[in-house]
C-alpha cells in the first residue's frame, strides 16, 4: 500500500452508531396565498420549499437588498465608512413613495442612511447612497446588475436602486431574492443590527432648522409571536408588485430565508412568511463540523522550503430535511503525496470528504497556508554548506 493511502486511511473518521439512516416522511409544504415563494437555508443555500420560484415579478423595495449589498461591499473594501457624511442631491430628494424626507443639501452619515433604508425603506436615502458610492444612480444600477450576475441571479434585471419604478423590465424572482438575501446576511451579518430595530429617531439638520424624524420598521413580522427569532430583512409593495417580503430568522443555529412575492395584502405576506419559516424549522436539522481533523504539513519538491502548512478553505455544513442520523457521517481526508515548487498560497492540496451511509454529501478544500518558491542553484549551495557545517 502506498504512503498516500496510509495517509488517507489514517485520517478516516467514522462515528459508528448502530442502525442506519432514519428517514421520516416530511410534512406537506405549507399553504400560502402568494403566487411565488421560496424557503432557503442560509449556510448551505439549499432550497427547502419552492412555489413558482423562478417566475419573474416586480420586486418593489425588495430591490434595496442589492443596494445594501453594494453599500456594505463599499464599506468592506474601505471605499467608504459608516461615519462618512453624505450630501443629499436634489434628485435624491425628489423621490416619491416611502421616504425619510431628506432635504437638498442635507448631510447624514452613511450609518444613518443605512438605517433609513433598512428600517423605513427610504427611497431618498437609497438614491443618496447610490450617488455617493457610484457618482450616479445609473452607474450604481449597472453595478447592481453586475453583482447580481456574479451571484447567479439569472432572472433579475434592476433599473433603479430602490424599486420605485413601474418598468415592466425591472424584475426578479423569489429564488433570486433568496440568493441575494443569503449573500447579504452571510457576508455581512451586521445587517441584523439594523434590520431588527423596531423604532429609532434620526435628526434632520437643514436651513429650516433641526427636527427629529421617527423611523418605524416596515417588517411587522418582528412583532409577531413566533417560535423562532426574526432577524429581518426587507419588505416591498407597489400596485404592480403587490406585497413582497424577504424574511430572515434563526433558531437552534439554523438561519432560514423566506422570500414571498405578490401576496394579495400586507397581512398575507407576513402570514405566508411565518408559515414558511414554521415549516422549515419543523423539518430542518443542520450538521456542522466544528472540529475537522488536524492537518499535517505537505512535502514540497524542489522548493526553498521542504514543506508547507495546510489549512481548510471554509467550513462544512449539511442540511437534513429527512431525519438522517448524523452519527453515521464519515470524514475522509484525501491529500496529494507532494507538491512541486513553486507553490502558491491557497493552492489546492486535497479535500476533506464527507459521506453519509456511503454517499458523498459534500467536501471542503484543503489548501496551502504559505507560498514556496522554486529553489535555485544558490539555495541548493546554501543547503550543502549548512549540512556540512552541522555535520562537523
Amino acid at each position: 500500500m502506498s504512503q498516500f493511502m496510509y495517509r488517507v486511511l489514517a485520517w478516516i473518521t467514522a462515528l459508528v452508531v448502530s442502525g442506519g439512516v432514519v428517514r421520516t416522511e416530511a410534512p406537506v409544504g405549507p399553504e400560502i396565498s402568494a403566487p411565488s415563494a421560496v424557503l432557503m437555508e442560509a449556510s448551505t443555500g439549499q432550497i427547502i420549499y419552492e412555489k413558482n420560484g423562478e417566475e419573474q415579478r416586480s420586486p418593489a423595495s425588495i430591490t434595496k437588498i442589492m443596494t445594501l449589498i453594494l453599500i456594505f461591499d463599499a464599506i468592506d473594501s474601505g471605499k467608504i465608512s459608516l461615519s462618512d457624511q453624505v450630501v443629499t442631491s436634489a434628485y435624491a430628494k425628489s423621490m416619491g413613495g416611502s421616504q425619510v424626507f431628506l432635504e437638498e443639501g442635507e448631510m447624514q452619515t452613511v450609518e444613518t442612511l443605512i438605517k433609513c433604508i433598512v428600517i423605513a425603506s427610504g427611497n431618498d436615502a437609497s438614491v443618496a447612497m447610490a450617488e455617493y458610492i457610484a457618482g450616479s444612480e445609473e452607474e450604481f444600477v449597472r453595478q447592481m446588475n453586475e453583482r447580481a450576475k456574479g451571484l447567479g441571479m439569472n432572472d433579475t434585471n434592476f433599473e433603479d436602486c430602490c424599486g420605485l419604478t413601474d418598468s415592466p423590465t425591472h424584475v426578479t424572482t423569489a429564488k433570486d431574492i433568496a440568493i441575494m438575501s443569503r449573500e447579504l446576511i452571510t457576508k455581512y451579518p451586521q445587517i441584523h443590527n439594523y434590520s431588527t430595530i423596531w423604532m429609532e429617531n434620526i435628526t434632520h439638520v437643514t436651513k429650516q432648522g433641526t427636527k427629529e424624524f421617527g423611523l418605524s420598521n416596515t417588517n411587522r413580522l418582528l412583532k409577531m409571536a413566533t417560535n423562532f427569532r426574526v432577524t429581518g430583512l426587507k419588505t416591498g409593495s407597489t400596485s404592480t408588485a403587490k406585497y413582497c417580503l424577504s424574511a430572515t430568522a434563526e433558531k437552534d443555529g439554523i438561519e432560514l430565508i423566506a422570500a414571498v412575492m405578490a401576496a394579495p395584502d400586507y397581512k398575507a405576506r407576513f402570514a405566508d412568511a411565518a408559515a414558511l419559516l414554521n415549516y422549515g424549522y419543523s423539518i430542518c436539522r443542520l450538521y456542522e463540523d466544528p472540529d475537522p481533523p488536524v492537518l499535517p504539513s505537505m512535502p514540497v519538491e524542489g522548493g526553498v522550503e521542504e514543506q508547507t502548512g495546510l489549512v481548510y478553505d471554509g467550513a462544512f455544513s449539511y442540511l437534513s430535511t429527512d431525519g438522517e442520523d448524523f452519527g453515521t457521517i464519515e470524514r475522509i481526508l484525501k491529500l496529494e503525496e507532494t507538491l512541486k515548487a513553486p507553490v502558491e498560497a491557497g493552492q489546492k492540496a486535497g479535500i476533506l470528504e464527507y459521506r453519509l451511509q456511503g454517499e458523498k454529501i459534500g467536501e471542503i478544500p484543503v489548501v496551502t497556508e504559505t507560498a514556496v518558491r522554486q529553489a535555485g542553484y544558490p539555495d541548493y549551495l546554501k543547503r550543502l554548506v549548512l549540512a556540512w557545517m552541522t555535520g562537523l
